[in-house]
């Protein structure tokens, strides 16, 4: 395909592709399908989604038919492969110019040059790292954004090859361009904090959209580019430096309009430290060894203490929950039951955990996690009494402990109750023994107190077989309360059947079933209980 003559001709097509008539629409995408395997089609396209004075929407079109393309005709093996010949023609254009104007085709340039990347650098395409690491040093704000957009989806797509010459490829890389991207990441970070402090909002956005663009270079690259990381200096001090980060970041968020689009910015950047520090201690568990001292100090300082008002939000307190959750479950910080077929980086590990978890701790974080955390939200209360079902759908489905504060908690307070049940059974009883007897109807904090309460109970029923005597406890006190019709009463009642479907199957005694079944036959008459029963 001649460039010259067939450019007219393509952009015309394309034109008509992009009509809203399917009489128009139609034989232009015929027409696309039969070039898709001419030589020089792709550099047509590249030709026009450089430019940029056409059409927007003639521009995203050449672009996704270019990363099609890449998908179906760029390896050698492929049917209709480009020649090699254009593929060199083609990578050199595509980092010729970092400054498309438009973000989402510079998103589909930046994914399709990564797209590339993944079947050809570092071999056939050795220029395109120290391309982009001298692009992104660039004055202009737009062309070093754009190079940055691209290093990240670069260096993503190589953190993922998993054959072990490609982790190789991955490893030496990193080694190469990880003090420029730590320096990077400081650079943009720093500016970003003294644009906030001269109040310059503008100007601290487009900082910080770098920062977040570096940092998840990063990520990768600490993640991934590595063997050994806790061998490297410059490593751990990267993730020593992600604490001191996050305080300051948390800081800034109280200076923050809450409409402000720097402040979703800000609290993706947040979240994006804590995915550091899960994913590397999902990686490399013995190399997060050094950290798990100030990971679990951090977390449940701002999670159960004081420091963390006005500051958390809701996705923060999850991802500081996953992250002393891991650790405490953690298989390779737990010793065998022969000490001695333990590693010693497993018994270092265990030694710094129980350091941590004093009976003081312990309990603060069980008291924390059930009377506040667990206490139902108006909101919550709400959609129960609306949707039931749905309510109950949101508490338990799938994965919902990863990403949703209520499941989230629970599942930490489960793990932690597995772990240290010795220390906070009798925290438990005691919190379960002070709400013994009749609750006052127009206290709505206590009533609310007290479904936390047995929620825990319910939840953690397997470790506390030996502990509780259910049968008295329903014959005592729960049956009475379902017996309760006050309507502020109504919680609680839903909160015991769901309590006693807890226990039934862990300690109940069938000669106390018919009890049962009559307290619930009388229950049924109340509409809202029929499907927690």
């Amino acid at each position: 395909m001649d460039l010259n003559s067939a450019s007219t001709v393509v952009l015309q097509v394309l034109t008509q592709a992009t009509s809203q008539d399917t009489a128009v629409l139609k034989p232009a995408e015929e027409q696309l399908k039969q070039w898709e395997t001419q030589p020089g089609f792709y550099s047509v396209l590249l030709n026009i989604f450089t430019n940029h004075s056409l059409d927007v929407n003639v521009r995203w079109l050449a672009v996704l038919y270019f990363k099609n393309g890449i998908d179906r005709y760029w390896r050698r093996v492929a049917p209709h492969a480009l020649s090699e010949e254009e593929k060199t023609t083609l990578r050199a254009g595509l980092i010729t110019n970092f400054n498309e104007p438009v973000n989402q085709i510079a998103t589909q340039i930046s994914v399709l040059i990564a797209k590339v990347a993944r079947v050809d650098c570092p071999r056939q395409w050795p220029e395109l790292i120290p391309t982009l690491v001298e692009s992104v040093k660039v004055q202009d704000d737009l062309q070093q954004h754009r190079a940055l957009l691209t290093f990240y989806h670069v260096t993503k797509t190589l953190a993922s090859k998993r054959l072990a010459a490609d982790r190789k490829l991955f490893y030496d890389l990193t080694s190469s361009i990880y003090s420029f991207t730590c320096s990077l990441w400081n650079h943009h970070t720093d500016t970003f904090l003294q644009q906030i402090c001269t109040g310059d909002e503008a100007a601290a956005a487009n900082s910080l959209e770098r920062t977040l663009l570096s940092l998840k270079v990063l990520r990768k690259l600490t993640v991934h580019g590595f063997v050994e990381p806790h061998w490297n200096a410059e490593v751990m001090g990267f993730l020593h430096a992600v604490f001191e980060r996050l305080k300051q970041f948390l800081q800034c968020s109280r200076s923050i309009r809450a409409e402000s689009i720097c402040r979703d910015r800000l609290e993706k950047t947040i979240i994006l430290f804590t995915k550091v520090l899960l994913d590397f201690l999902d990686q490399h568990p013995f190399s997060f060894t050094a950290l798990i001292q100030r990971s679990l100090e951090f977390s449940v300082s701002y999670v159960f203490t004081e420091a963390g008002e006005g500051v958390v939000f809701e996705q923060f307190i999850v991802q500081c929950m996953n992250l002393i959750k891991m650790i405490v479950k953690n298989y390779a910080y737990k010793p065998s039951k022969n000490i001695e077929d333990s590693s010693p980086e497993t018994l270092e590990a265990h030694k710094i955990k129980t350091a941590f978890f004093t009976y003081p701790t312990l309990m603060e974080i069980c008291r924390r996690l059930v009377t506040h955390y667990f206490l139902l939200t108006k909101e919550e209360l709400t959609m129960w009494e609306e949707d039931p079902e749905s309510f109950t759908v949101e508490e338990t489905g799938g994965d919902s402990w990863k990403y949703s504060l209520r499941p989230c908690t629970e599942v930490l307070f489960i793990d932690i109750f597995h772990e240290y049940n010795q220390t906070l059974t009798p925290v438990l009883l005691e919190m379960v023994h002070s709400l013994q007897g009749s609750t006052n109807m127009e206290n709505t904090n206590a009533i609310l107190i007290k479904d936390a309460v047995y929620n825990a109970v319910g939840l953690a029923a397997y470790e506390l077989f030996d502990s509780v005597d259910f049968d008295q406890w329903f014959k005592n006190q729960l049956l009475a309360e379902l017996q309760v019709s006050h309507d502020r009463y109504k919680p609680i009642r839903r909160r015991v059947i769901w309590l006693i479907g807890q226990w039934i199957s862990v300690k109940f005694k069938s000669d106390l079933r018919p009890v049962l079944y009559e307290a619930i036959r009388n229950l049924l008459q109340d509409r809202d209980l029929v499907v927690s029963i």
